[in-house]
């Protein structure tokens, strides 16, 4: 039966393999159970009913992308926009998180509505080849980053901006462990290097008493005090309160944000996984657009923000996962952690970091598809690839490759009417950052 849904010999896949790739996407993205109700509980959120929340939104987005197009992305509630919800919205203009809420359901119908009218692929066919490797490279750069960050290897510097952390520190120690193991073992062909990797580093953490394990208690009984708590109509401004235009403002950032770090997790994750047809298409694109905005929507009716396209799914590519069984396994386990939240942490940072650094050095790949000799390639090719990591933001990598594409174009007088898009899209990304900088 798995295989005719699936298509898993097609695909050069097996169940086993795919239930490996599940499991360790899996493992690097359990962080989340715990991290994202953490920063919502600052919002007033109630911690428990958060975490409930997640896991629920990120099961269902998961196996809804893994049934629907059979692709193994898995999804979650994403960072940085569970940051602007608690930080920007709820405490810094106030709003209630229920409101919040709504505005999240109202960018999810928004997205949902853009795919139905073909827009988001529209965009997708727009973007050149050279950008969707660099978009592909940069994310690689971003979350081996985000490796190195969370090992202590990088650490900030307020004079060099970042340095290189204390490597004397137990974190670092178990993170060096886990990048030699675990590269020896892909040296080795081990399919199952990336998983093998993960929880062996974290036998060791647990033997070395270096797993600070603090569950939070919460019962059965409180998972569903956020569950349909979203107020749509305060969303749409109605009562009054004066708050219309930050409404829309609002819904249209997470909304722009979404977009834009959806289609560059898709395109990372599809080229790793070797996906992508030669002509730069997404096979079944539209139903992974169909199933992203859905699951935010269900995540605002459980009780979190935005749900999205998760860039560690690109672990679980690595480790052998090429259909949509890889999402759905993430997506039960995900129900599975909704009773057992607290004990995410049993998995140190130190443990998931060497598989993001790793995967990170893996998605280099594409960048040898950019024509580097040609400034009008290269240029805007890098500035997505320096922008994704430097500026911590996906979406601001993208901004940059397609203004630098459109300007250099202009330049060179080879713009033309089949380019209205790309030129429409800097022309917001540029509106975008004219707004950012006088807010």
């Amino acid at each position: 039966m798995l295989e005719r849904f699936f298509h898993l010999a097609e695909n050069g896949t097996t169940v086993r393999t795919e239930v490996l790739a599940g499991i360790t996407s899996f493992l690097t993205m359990a962080y989340i159970v715990v991290v994202n109700p953490t920063i919502l509980a600052d919002a007033g959120m109630p911690f428990a009913g958060a975490a409930a929340a997640t896991c629920l939104g990120a099961a269902f987005g998961s196996i809804l992308i893994g049934l629907a197009a059979n692709t193994p992305i898995a999804l979650a509630p994403g960072m940085g926009l569970n940051a602007y919800f608690t930080y920007t919205v709820v405490k810094g203009m106030g709003l209630p998180w229920e409101t919040a809420l709504g505005c999240v359901f109202l960018s999810g119908l928004a997205m949902l509505l853009l795919t139905v009218a073909g827009l988001r692929q529209l965009i997708v066919a727009a973007i050149p080849q050279s950008l969707y490797a660099a978009i592909a490279a940069g994310i690689g750069l971003f979350i081996a980053f985000i490796g190195l960050h969370g090992a202590g290897i990088v650490v900030a510097n307020p004079a060099t901006a970042v340095a290189l952390g204390d490597l004397a520190t137990p974190a670092a120690g178990l993170a060096a462990f886990g990048l030699a193991l675990t590269g020896a073992l892909l040296v080795w062909r081990v399919r199952a290097a990336i998983l093998i990797g993960i929880l062996a580093t974290t036998a060791l953490a647990w033997a070395l008493e270096q797993v600070p394990f603090k569950p939070v208690d919460y019962s059965i009984e409180a998972l569903t005090s956020t569950a349909f708590r979203l107020d749509i109509p305060a969303a749409l401004g109605l009562g009054g309160g004066g708050m219309g235009l930050a409404l829309v403002e609002i819904v249209l950032i997470f909304l722009f944000v979404d977009l834009f770090d959806n289609l560059g997790t898709l395109v990372a994750v599809t080229q790793r996984a070797g996906l992508m047809t030669p002509d730069g298409r997404i096979p079944r694109l539209k139903r992974m657009l169909f199933a992203d905005s859905a699951a935010s929507m269900a995540g605002a009716v459980a009780g979190t923000s935005p749900v999205v396209n998760y860039i560690e799914s690109a672990s679980g590519v690595s480790a052998g996962g090429r259909t949509g069984l890889t999402a759905v396994v993430v997506g039960l386990l995900f129900l599975a952690a909704l009773f057992a939240a607290p004990y995410a942490q049993a998995i140190p940072a130190a443990a998931t970091a060497p598989a993001l650094i790793l995967v990170g050095a893996m998605m280099m790949a594409p960048l040898a598809r950019v024509d580097w000799s040609d400034p009008a390639v290269a240029i805007p090719a890098f500035l997505t690839l320096a922008g994704i990591p430097l500026t911590f933001s996906i979406s601001n990598g993208i901004a940059f490759g397609v203004i630098g594409h459109v300007v250099l174009k202009a330049a060179q007088r080879r713009l033309s009417r089949a380019d209205w898009l790309m030129v429409l899209l800097a022309a917001l990304f540029v509106a975008r950052f004219v707004w950012l900088a006088e807010g």
